[in-house]
Parts: C-alpha cells; sequence; structure tokens
C-alpha cells in the first residue's frame, strides 16, 4: 500500500467504523444527489445475506462479463486492499483509481458532514463514503451494470442508493445480532429492506422458516416477481469433482446441463444457481434462458479467493472466511464432501465481536487438533483467551494448540497434519477475513491484479 493509499484509508477509518450501521439513508442519498446522482447511469444488482454475498456476486459478475457487458462490483470486506472493493471488469481498481475516487467524493463529503453535524448527526460513515466512491468510479469508468453486495443489512445500508433491477438475497443466519436484531426474523425482515415491487427477487432456500417466511410476506406486500431456490429454481443435481464440480442448474428461463464450476462445495453450487438466475432476470426478464457456451465459461473459470480457497499442496492448506457458526459448518460440510484427509488440523483466529464459542463447537467434530492463534487486526480476540475457549469446547487440551504468532501457527498445523509422517493430513484455516488475507500473503498466495 502506497503513503497515499494509506493516508486515505486512514481518512477512511477515522469516521465511523465499517462494523456499525446508521438507520439512516439521508446521508448518503445526500451526497449522490451533490454528485448528481451517478448511481442512477448504469444498471445494478443488489446482494444480500448472512452467507455468500460475496461468492455470488463474482459468479454474476464472471457471468454478464462473459455476455459483454461492462461491469462494476462493490463488495466487502476486502482481503489485502482497500481497492478490492471496488471492480471495474472483474478487476479491482488501481490505487489511482480509489484516490481519484476519493477526491472526486471529497468536496460532497464535506457539504454532507456538516449539514449532518449542524443537525447534532454523524458525518458519513466509512462504509458511506465507500459506497459512494463506488458508484462515483462506475459512472466514471462508465459501466453497463453494477453488482452491488450490501454491507450489513439491507434497510439502512447506504447501498440503498441505488435502484435496483434485480435483487438478490442468500442464506440468511444470526450474525451482527448487535445491529440487525436478536431473531433470525429480525435479521430477515432487515436483510428484506431491499427489495423492491420494480426488482425481480431471486431468494435463495433459507436454512430456517421463520426467514423463509419474513422474505415471502415481503415480496407478497410489494407484489414483486420472484424466483425462489427449490420453487422456480434449483440445483438439480451435483457431481463433486477434481477442482470443483459438475452441475446441473434450473434457472428461470433455462436449464443448464452438465456445466463445471470451478468452486468446490454445495454452498458453491448453490450461489451459482442465485447469479444465474440473476443474470437471466437482468439480461432476457427471466424470459430468455443463457447461452451454454457462455455460462460454461464463466463458471469453468470464476474464482473466489479466502472461500473454500486451496493455497498449498503437500499437505493441502484450505482456508475458508468461516466468521460465523454458519459458515464454519459450511466449511466443515465441504472439507467432508471434497477431501479424505487421515488428520485434520485448524489454524483458528476468531475477532471479538463473532460467537467464537460457537464457531469452535462447529468445527470441534472435523478437526483432530486445533492451532489457536491471531491476526494481525486490532479486533482480534487474543490467541490465549481463545485458546481457552478452544479448550472448554475441545474438552481434551492435548488437542488444543496456542501460537500467538501466525507463521508459528501454520508451521505448527503442518507438523502436527504430517505426524509420524502422514503424507495425506490437511491443514483448516477459519475463523476470520482478515486471517484468511494474512495466511494468503504469507504462502505467497498471488493476489488479484
Amino acid at each position: 500500500m502506497s503513503p497515499a493509499l494509506r493516508e486515505v484509508y486512514a481518512a477512511l477509518l477515522q469516521r465511523a467504523p465499517e462494523n456499525r450501521i446508521e438507520p439512516d439513508l439521508s446521508r448518503i442519498r445526500r451526497v449522490m444527489e451533490l454528485m448528481g446522482d451517478p448511481q442512477t447511469s448504469y444498471r445494478s444488482i443488489r446482494i444480500a445475506g448472512t452467507n455468500g454475498k460475496t461468492t455470488t456476486a463474482r459468479i454474476l459478475e464472471r457471468i454478464l462479463r462473459e455476455a459483454g457487458l461492462r461491469t462494476g462490483r462493490t463488495t466487502s470486506p476486502h482481503l489485502h486492499s482497500p481497492t478490492e472493493r471496488i471492480a471495474i471488469d472483474g478487476v479491482p481498481i488501481d490505487e489511482e483509481g480509489f484516490l481519484q475516487a476519493y477526491r472526486d467524493v471529497e468536496p460532497f463529503a464535506q457539504i454532507v458532514d456538516a449539514e449532518s453535524q449542524a443537525a447534532g448527526g454523524p458525518p458519513l460513515t466509512f462504509f458511506e463514503y465507500l459506497t459512494a466512491m463506488a458508484f462515483q468510479a462506475f459512472a466514471s469508468a462508465p459501466v453497463d451494470v453494477a453488482v452491488v453486495e450490501t454491507g450489513l443489512g439491507g434497510t439502512w445500508d447506504a447501498t440503498g442508493a441505488v435502484d435496483p433491477d434485480v435483487t438478490v438475497i442468500t442464506p440468511i443466519s444470526l450474525d451482527h445480532q448487535e445491529y440487525l436484531g436478536d431473531t433470525i426474523a429480525e435479521i430477515a425482515g432487515e436483510k428484506a429492506g431491499i427489495l423492491t415491487s420494480s426488482a425481480t427477487a431471486i431468494l435463495a432456500a433459507q436454512p430456517y422458516e421463520d426467514a423463509a417466511e419474513v422474505l415471502r410476506d415481503r415480496i407478497s406486500e410489494l407484489g414483486a416477481e420472484a424466483a425462489l431456490e427449490d420453487q422456480q429454481i434449483g440445483v438439480l443435481a451435483r457431481t463433486p469433482g477434481v477442482g470443483g464440480q459438475m452441475l446441473t442448474l434450473q434457472g428461470i428461463a433455462g436449464r443448464y446441463e452438465e456445466v463445471f464450476l470451478s468452486l468446490l462445495g454445495e454452498h458453491q453450487a448453490r450461489n451459482a444457481l442465485l447469479a444465474v438466475a440473476a443474470a437471466e432476470a437482468l439480461l432476457g426478464d427471466g424470459r430468455a434462458p443463457l447461452d451454454g457456451e457462455l455460462l460454461s465459461a464463466a463458471l469453468s473459470t470464476v474464482t473466489s479467493p479466502g472461500r473454500a480457497e486451496v493455497v498449498r499442496q503437500s499437505p493441502t492448506i484450505l482456508l475458508d472466511a468461516a466468521h460465523n457458526p454458519a459458515g464454519a459448518l459450511t466449511l466443515v460440510e465441504t472439507v467432508r464432501e471434497n477431501f479424505r484427509f487421515t488428520r485434520t488440523v485448524g489454524v483458528v483466529g476468531i475477532l471479538q465481536e463473532k460467537d467464537a464459542e460457537e464457531i469452535l463447537a462447529v468445527l470441534e467434530p472435523l478437526l483432530d487438533a486445533v492451532v489457536i492463534t491471531a491476526s494481525s487486526s486490532p479486533r482480534a480476540i487474543p490467541a490465549d483467551r481463545l485458546a481457552d475457549l478452544a479448550r472448554d469446547v475441545f474438552e481434551d487440551p492435548d488437542r488444543v494448540h496456542e501460537h500467538p504468532a501466525l507463521p508459528d501457527a501454520i508451521q505448527a498445523a503442518v507438523d502436527l497434519a504430517e505426524t509420524d509422517g502422514d503424507q495425506f493430513g490437511g491443514v483448516v484455516v477459519a475463523g476470520s477475513v482478515t486471517l484468511a488475507a494474512e495466511v494468503r500473503d504469507l504462502l505467497g498466495v498471488e493476489r488479484e491484479d
């Protein structure tokens, strides 16, 4: 990160933190109005949900690019650099592009900050400012369509400045309860805030009936067109394979036989289904199927860094952001389906606001041993505290190892996986996006351009 980018990112971080919602869209709408509403110059797809948003966005964008559209994509959080949050044609904008977007927003942000603070309110938050930057960068490119991932919730999320053509809601589970509510129904109500009467809704099958009921009721209330997984759309067949899986999908307008997806896990097949249906809704109003060759080319080359990603062989090291219990459960299922490790060792680091005990409890049946560590994030649970939790969860203290320094933790996990010369052990890294990013850097995994 250059000194200039570091300075701008520090200025953004001085605003209200990313993991905080200000239940008011007036600031983002005001700054966009002052800028001439650049977000209205292209079509948009808005994605909400607890898990799967980023990968669904990446798959969808890949399909749209293969169809010949110029795309913008905004996702969060980032793995390595804040520039990843704003992508044009599938590639994160360069540092100068990020700095230019910041400068483009700055004079208008100053006006909105002053107006809000004069009325006793806060300045633009970190996420509001970054959202304005993304929408401006997309207009400057210019793009044909923006794929927009919400930050937290939906109703009060800054991405609500767009008027989407299509909305997508991925599976909903407990996360960010301090902002979204204590129950599945309350959280689903916040996510349902992205739905509109004029946008076609693509809805994932929900693990909780309370969430499904909230979404159905909202769709009915709006009178919106909707395609629901396991009703109008579905994953009809799925065969795991080397480096991915072969799928048969039923979209809104077409059935797609034997399409290879270059991502692991049943959840990724479901993410691909949502992306396919959203692309059908955008490109052909849900009435024309996608070209089969186009879809094959898109799905076979899509990537999702930090999501069930193999970053090393001998022994295999698999890493996943898995920062909540639902994500951890999905990771466990993916490992069991795709790998036959004779010994599985975890490397786990979790942030303070997360349900660490439950995440550990979900991972425990998978792991023969766990190495507890911490990322460099100031929000990381200290390794000694997390190790104490792990000893309670794992019961046998010999299964829990503590290495605060990440390089030591990775080496310890590799040594444990290869105990007695075992060539078929594996290492699973999980617990936070920041941990996944730092392991990728530590192992020299290539970043996106």
